[in-house]
């Protein structure tokens, strides 16, 4: 098995060439019959032709070609090893899928979880402007972070030492401080008080809001639709 990537369809020598190129190459080499697989991960500019063979004179050498971009993305969401190519599969919403990729890296068992999410930032970068890359895996990667489940298990732990109804809001609040201070940066005094003042109820759900928060503004805006 021959399995080649290209990033884009232009190349010289050509594409077609150097597949025959490899092939005789590897023919020679093993005396076996040799699939090839060019995979391409961008779509070539508007009219191209994308050839599946080489043919010159009397010659012909085919090969396999897949338009990742043409390619249903679920095939690749159910799939640890296919996640990175995900991003580039075929889609209308291509912000929604990078979500929903980011979902699932989250979902996958720690020791795999750091690697995959690696390789799937650098190939989504083909496609995606870096802010919004790092935008979509840092929300969709927080609740498994150990820093997140640190803090959460922090806030837990004050409630439950407080054992009142007092502690647990206390324990809440400190909570969402030092989640807040880590997404949008020092929280300031008179926001600070404004938190005193919310109840447990609010604070839960200020917890869950918090998560898409990119500056204090934000904040600003959320205690506003409390008003």
């Amino acid at each position: 098995m021959h399995l080649e990537f290209q990033v884009r369809l232009e190349s010289n020598p050509p594409l077609s060439l150097r597949m025959l190129d490899y092939w005789v190459r590897l023919y020679r080499l093993y005396r076996m019959p040799v699939i090839q697989v060019v995979v391409l991960l961008l779509p070539p500019t508007a009219g191209t032709v994308v050839e599946t063979a080489f043919v010159v004179e009397s010659t012909r050498h085919e090969y396999q070609v897949i338009r990742l971009w043409q390619e249903d993305p679920e095939t690749f969401l159910n799939d640890p090893a296919l996640l990175p190519l995900a991003p580039l599969t075929e889609t209308t919403q291509a912000e929604a899928l990078l979500q929903r990729v980011a979902e699932q890296v989250s979902q996958l068992e720690e020791s795999q979880r750091q690697e995959v999410s690696g390789y799937t930032q650098i190939l989504a970068g083909l496609k995606f402007e870096k802010d919004v890359i790092r935008q979509v895996f840092r929300e969709g990667m927080m609740r498994e972070s150990v820093i997140y489940q640190d803090i959460l298990e922090k806030g837990r732990q004050e409630g439950r030492q407080e054992g009142r109804q007092e502690g647990r809001q206390e324990g809440e609040r400190s909570l969402i401080l030092r989640l807040l201070n880590r997404r949008v940066g020092e929280v300031p005094e008179e926001l600070r008080s404004r938190l005193t003042a919310l109840s447990l109820e609010q604070l839960e759900t200020l917890g869950e809001a918090l998560l898409d928060f990119e500056t204090i503004t934000d904040l600003e805006v959320w205690f506003g639709s409390l008003e």
